[in-house]
Order: C-alpha cells, then structure tokens, then sequence
C-alpha cells in the first residue's frame, strides 16, 4: 500500500519543445511534448486554435508572438507555457493561371508578406544555356516583384527562379512547371533549301522547320487563279487592269496581287495601295487570321488584312523569318 501511495503522488513534470525556432506564417510548426506523464493533454496556440494529440503540428496564417500552453489531464497545476514568434512569411510566387500552354502570354507575381515595409530586392532568373522562355517585353526588367513570359516549347518540367532579398535575408523560390503544345494554324514555305512549316501563335511563331507534309500543300499551291463569289478569276483575265501583275488572293472584295511589289486594291481595280515595294516572290492569304502573308529577299513578312475602303493600312509589316529563297507559300488553316 505505501508503494502504491508513492507512486499515486509522484510528480508529473510538463514541458514541450518547438520547431523550427524562427518558423514563420504558413509553415508548419512541430510540438513535442516532453512531459513525464499523463493520459491527456489540451493544446492551446494563442491564435483561438486548439489540439488534443500528444505532439501537435499547427500552422500559423499570421506573423506575430503567440504564447502556447500545454495542460496535462486537465489539470491547472500540470501546465506549461512558452512564446512562439512567428515571422514574416516565406515569400513565393504566383500566376492567375493553372494550366500552361507554348506562346501564351503568363504573368507571375511576387508574394510576400512585408508588414514592416522592409526594402524588397527582386531577381528573376531562368536556367542557363536555355531558351524555353521569353519575357513578352524583350527589356522588362528582371528586377521586380512581377514579370510576364510566353514559353516556347512544352516541357514536363519548366522551371522558373526567382530571388528575393529582404532586411539582409535572401530567400531563393524554384517552381516547375508542364507546359503543353497546343493545336494551331500553319503558314507552309517552300524556300531555297527546302520545305517548311511554320506554326502560328497569335502574334508569335514557332521557329521554322522541315516537315514532309507541307511538301504536297505547297505543291497545290497557285495564285495565278481563283473563284471569287461564284466567278472565275485568271491571271490573264486581270493582266490588262493590273498591269505586270504575277499572282493574287481575293477576300473580303480586296485583290492583293504581286507585281513590282505587293499591292492591294478593290476588286474593281480602283484604291491601288502599294504595301511593299521590294520584289515580291510568293504570298498567300490565312483566311483564319485575317492575315496577308508575303516574301520578299529578306524573308517572310505579314500583315492584317486591309479594312478601309481607300486600302490604306495603318498595321506596319511585321517580319515573321529569314529564310532565303522563298517560293511558294501556303497557309494551311486545318489546325495542327
């Protein structure tokens, strides 16, 4: 009976540890109880949360100093306390979107939680010896809290840095990424040292490449006639109004047609607006886009189409490649 008593007395010492020592909101922080006894054990972490388990994980959405308590068989004598300071955030970043696609535009944004308005240092950063990402702005800066990219080919795994120094503390962030293809448009070439297809993202285009099957296409291809609201329109026909020329497209009662350059008129021959006064050597129409493609000694260049009823443009030409020796082209609207 005197062992049972000694042992119903002896004494039960309550304490607990925490980690990380610094932790900061938003990460888990680990509670390991040490005490020397007991059955039960309330938990309570200063920000109106609670816990029954022995050896609690609890996170903190705020920065801050709470004061924990550990209560041992609901006993008031059996308690044991300690301040936790949570501090600011681990910074990160973020995009509106969840699924990436090749030549769509993304914006990625800082986040980082700075209640002391500390000076914040950015840096953003891609892998060396890559080219999977572009920023939209060619001269944007890399040092700000936000940058908009595209990227140029699907990855498994794309990854993306960014560096953020905040009252002398460094913190580097490293996210990957899936980028996918995506069904699109194609313009086919036939240039000097074979035949391409190029594909088409909006504003932007693939870098150029070989493929068989633009070879049948481009073999199809003529603009020296076309059937245009049930009418037949040959090259000879039209050589007596526009004179020199050597091929055309017709849409939307707009004629573009080659000749000493690229020109566009109505159907009706009146409005002649020349858009490119280099030698003309191949053009197509891409009646999905709106667009005029045409090329000349420099390349391939395109263009929306022209609007107003004079023909004057007010879109530049945009260069869309160098090849040498372009041909022929095609634009090939069943989407790839």
């Amino acid at each position: 009976m005197l062992c049972c008593a000694v042992m119903a007395c002896k004494k039960i010492d309550v304490s607990f540890t925490y980690a990380p020592e610094a932790p900061r909101a938003g990460e888990s922080v680990r509670f390991s109880n040490l005490s020397s006894g007991g059955q039960n054990w309330e938990w309570t972490f200063g920000d109106g949360s609670s816990s029954t388990l022995k050896s609690p994980s609890h996170v903190y959405k705020k920065p801050g100093t709470y004061r924990v308590l550990l209560k041992v068989d609901n006993k008031n004598g059996l308690t044991a306390t300690q301040e936790v300071t949570v501090y600011d955030t681990i910074p990160t970043f973020t995009c509106p979107d969840s699924m990436f696609y090749i030549f769509q535009d993304y914006t990625f944004t800082a986040n980082l939680y700075n209640p002391y308005n500390y000076e914040v240092e950015y840096a953003w950063s891609f892998p060396i010896n890559t080219e999977y990402v572009r920023l939209v702005d060619a001269n944007a800066s890399l040092n700000k809290s936000s940058i908009t990219v595209y990227f140029e080919k699907p990855m498994e795994a794309a990854p993306l840095f960014l560096e953020v120094k905040m009252n002398d503390e460094i913190t580097l962030i490293e996210q990957w990424f899936a980028v996918q293809d995506v069904s699109t448009n194609s313009l086919l070439i036939r240039a000097a040292d074979g035949d391409y297809r190029q594909r088409i993202f909006g504003e932007r285009a693939e870098k150029e490449k070989k493929d068989a099957d633009a070879t049948v296409m481009l073999d199809l291809e003529q603009d020296t006639f076309q059937v245009y609201n049930n009418y037949w329109f040959y090259l000879s026909d039209l050589a007596e109004v526009f004179p020199g020329i050597q091929g055309f497209h017709i849409a939307n009662r707009k004629i573009y047609y080659r000749a000493d350059g690229l020109w566009v008129a109505n159907i009706d021959g009146t409005n002649r607006v020349q858009i490119d006064s280099f030698p003309c050597t191949a053009m197509t129409l891409d009646m999905l886009d709106n667009r005029i493609y045409w090329a000349d000694e420099d390349g391939v260049w395109y263009m929306p189409f022209v609007g107003s009823d004079n023909n004057k443009f007010v879109t530049e030409p945009e260069q869309l490649n160098e090849l040498p020796g372009v041909t022929v082209l095609s634009a090939d609207n069943n989407l790839k």
